[in-house]
């Protein structure tokens, strides 16, 4: 498995439904051992705007499906919030597979953040789902999401509310087009915070939602 990485598994295609059937067999990182089942992003082929997570969670690898655990609630309230409708997105995840540790006692799986290397390797698919929908705006949702595409050195934090493009380095320069970029929260940062900060966390992602979407009305 050394070296190997989601690259040997994309085919060469820009439909969706191909590419989602190949990655159901993806071995380009160990995490498919004990995930259920790969989770490939899902919405509209021809959507504007791209939401990218880190990665799928329990419920998700359960489903088989991005975003339809608790985070994936918190989000669908913060787009109708923003006035945005999911259906006519793009949702997906840095990386396609459930990494998580067992407790010593019971069997709740518990999330645990996806290494560099399993993200780089898993980023073939990423840039796969973009070449194929080529959203005008993508929204990267959380660190991980956001250090798969912008580098690992990128800090969100020290950008929300900023205009982004993706670096033309290394896999990017592959891309034949050029979205505009705005980072923010993962939704499941908010339900983990402090209860008293979590409507503040909430309304600031509302708000970067809401500028994400104001980037497309710009750009028409």
């Amino acid at each position: 498995m050394a070296g190997q990485t989601a690259a040997d598994f994309v085919p060469d295609s820009r439909d969706l439904d191909t590419l989602s059937e190949a990655a159901e067999s993806c071995r380009g990182c160990d995490l498919y051992l004990n995930a259920n089942q790969t989770v490939f992003g899902a919405g509209a082929q021809n959507a504007d705007m791209m939401l990218v997570g880190e990665q799928p969670g329990d419920q998700e690898d359960k489903a088989g499906a991005p975003f339809v655990g608790p985070a994936g609630k918190l989000l669908d309230k913060a787009l109708v919030a923003a006035g945005m409708d999911r259906d006519r997105l793009y949702v997906t995840n840095a990386v396609k597979h459930f990494k998580f540790t067992l407790p010593e006692r019971g069997k709740r799986r518990i999330h645990k953040t996806p290494s560099r290397t399993e993200v780089v390797a898993c980023r073939p698919w990423l840039l796969a789902e973009m070449m194929s929908v080529q959203p005008d705006v993508v929204v990267l949702l959380g660190a991980t999401a956001a250090q798969s595409l912008m580098g690992s050195t990128f800090r969100l934090t020290a950008h929300r509310g900023e205009i982004l493009h993706l670096p033309v380095t290394g896999e990017m320069t592959n891309l034949d087009f050029d979205p505009e970029v705005v980072v923010s929260a993962h939704p499941s940062s908010v339900l983990r915070g402090p209860p008293k900060d979590r409507e503040k966390a909430f309304e600031a992602l509302v708000s970067d939602l809401r500028f994400a979407a104001g980037r497309l009305t710009h750009k028409t």
